[in-house]
């Protein structure tokens, strides 16, 4: 005799979302291992912020020297470029994993204020590139004095 366990509704739902997320985990890893460009769209991860006097952008470039990073800044666009170079193994090598990607990268953003581009800095350090982005003096903010009539 053969004993059927009855799910319930919450049950058979939270199996097949956990079974979802695993799938969707497994076909992600796998489209990543077969395309670099997967994980490239989002390489290198940054995080932007204001500090009242510039827009500070610092992206994780680990393994990137600073003679193959490349930073522009166009009207209100930040460009970072960049080459990531991964020595290969021997012929003789048989990988066991292989999740280090390596190859160009290229990523853009909209910046939130104008910039004075003639002071824009950048420098790296310990894999992380740091890009201060001066406001321009016409995007700071101005106290203006109200006077009498």
């Amino acid at each position: 005799m053969a004993i059927i366990r009855w799910l319930g509704e919450d049950d058979a739902s939270s199996q097949f979302e956990s079974a979802q997320r695993e799938m969707e985990r497994w076909f992600g890893s796998f489209r990543s291992f077969f395309n670099p460009m997967v994980q490239a769209s989002v390489y290198p991860p940054i995080n932007m912020y204001d500090d009242g006097e510039s827009t500070i952008v610092r992206a994780e470039v680990p393994g990137v020297e600073p003679k193959n990073l490349d930073v522009s800044v166009q009207g209100d666009t930040l460009t970072i470029r960049g080459k990531r170079e991964i020595p290969e193994a021997s012929d003789k090598a048989c990988y066991h994993r292989q999740e280090r990607s390596s190859g160009e990268f290229r990523r853009a953003f909209t910046l939130p204020t104008k910039v004075d581009t003639s002071k824009v800095m950048a420098n790296t350090k310990n894999g992380i590139l740091e890009i201060r982005l001066p406001h321009a003096p016409e995007s700071k903010q101005r106290r203006i004095e109200v006077k009498p009539t």
